[in-house]
C-alpha cells in the first residue's frame, strides 16, 4: 500500500481473522488518502467499517455513487479508443484515469474479469447510466460486439478465480493458499487481518487445492453448485463448484476444491448421473 501510486490499481484479496478469504477486490488509489475497493460478490462496507474502528484508524468508510461497466475481449481496446481517444492504449494493466465521456463523469481503468483483457468504466453519476450504456453499446456495435454477462466459460478455460463460485465464506470457506492466491500473501509485511492464522496454515500445509477437472459424458449445461467429488471407493475427496461444456476443449470442464492426495480419476454425480472426472491443470488454455 505504501508504494502504490495515484492512478494505480492492485489485486488485493481480503481475509477474516481466521484466514478465510472474504473477497478479492481490485483496489484503486484515486488520491493520496482516497481509495476504492471494487469488490466481488459480497458485502465489504460493514467489514471495512469495523476494521477501521477496531484499529483506531482516522478513516471514513462508505459506498460511493459508482457503477462499473466492463468492456472485455480482443476488440475492447479498439472500442474504448473510439470512445475516448488513442491515449487509452497507453494505460498499463490496472492503470486508470479520471475522465469523462461527453460530460459523463467516470474513471476508466484497464482491468476486468477476463484473460483477454479489457477496460472497466466506473460511472460516477448514477443518473447518467442510460446515457453511458447507449454510447458504449453504439461503439461496440461498430466493432461487431454487444451486451452480455461476464463470460463464465472463458473464466473457467483461463483459470480465473471467482469469489462466490470457487469459495464463499458462508458456503465453502477457503483460504488464499487453497484457492490459488498464496503468492499474494506476504508475511514480511506489517500486521494485517488474518496474518497469524495464515502463518499457521502455511506452516501446516494445505490439505485441499482449487484445481481443474474434465468430466466425461454428454455436454453439460453451465451450472454452479458444490457437488461432492468421490474416489473409486465412494469417499468424498472434494467438491465440484462449477462446470460447463467447452467447445475449444471439446469436452466438459470444471473447477473444484479437491484434496491434495486425491487420485487423478474421480467421480461426480450430476442430475442423477454418475460421471467420471479427471484432475486437470489450470488454466486449461
Amino acid at each position: 500500500m505504501r508504494t502504490t501510486k495515484i492512478r494505480q490499481g492492485r489485486y488485493v484479496p481480503l481475509c477474516d481473522h481466521a484466514g478465510n478469504l472474504i473477497n478479492d477486490p481490485v483496489l484503486l488509489k484515486l488520491e493520496e488518502n482516497r481509495f476504492w475497493l471494487s469488490i466481488a460478490d459480497s458485502d465489504i462496507a460493514l467489514w471495512a467499517s469495523a476494521i477501521a474502528v477496531e484499529r483506531g484508524l482516522d478513516a471514513q468508510v462508505f459506498e460511493p455513487d459508482v457503477s462499473p461497466l466492463a468492456v472485455q475481449g480482443p476488440k475492447a481496446e479498439a472500442v474504448i479508443a473510439s470512445l475516448f481517444g488513442d491515449w487509452v492504449r497507453d494505460l498499463t494493466y490496472f492503470g486508470f484515469k479520471q475522465t469523462d465521456l461527453d460530460g459523463i463523469p467516470l474513471v476508466l481503468a484497464r482491468s476486468g474479469w477476463s484473460k483477454q483483457g479489457g477496460f472497466e468504466l466506473y460511472l460516477q453519476d448514477s443518473k447518467r447510466g442510460r446515457d453511458l450504456w447507449a454510447k458504449v453499446k453504439a461503439a461496440g456495435r461498430t466493432h461487431g460486439i454487444g451486451p452480455g454477462a461476464p463470460n463464465d466459460l472463458e473464466r473457467l478455460e483461463s483459470g480465473l478465480v471467482s469469489y462466490g463460485a470457487d469459495g464463499r465464506l458462508q458456503v465453502n470457506p477457503c483460504n488464499p493458499f487453497e484457492i490459488g492466491l498464496g503468492n499474494l500473501v506476504d508475511f514480511d509485511k506489517d500486521d494485517f487481518v488474518g496474518k497469524a492464522a495464515l502463518q499457521k496454515i502455511a506452516a501446516m500445509g494445505v490439505k485441499r487445492q482449487r484445481t481443474g477437472l474434465t468430466i466425461d459424458g454428454a455436454p453439460l449445461f453451465h451450472f454452479e453448485d458444490n457437488l461432492p467429488v468421490t474416489d473409486a471407493d465412494g469417499t468424498t475427496v472434494g467438491t465440484l463448484s462449477e462446470a460447463v461444456y467447452s467447445l475449444r476443449k471439446a469436452g466438459n470442464i470444471g473447477v473444484g476444491m479437491i484434496a491434495t492426495d486425491a487420485p487423478s480419476n474421480l467421480f461426480v454425480t450430476i442430475e442423477n448421473e454418475t460421471r467420471k472426472a479427471h484432475l486437470a491443470n489450470l488454466p486449461f488454455f
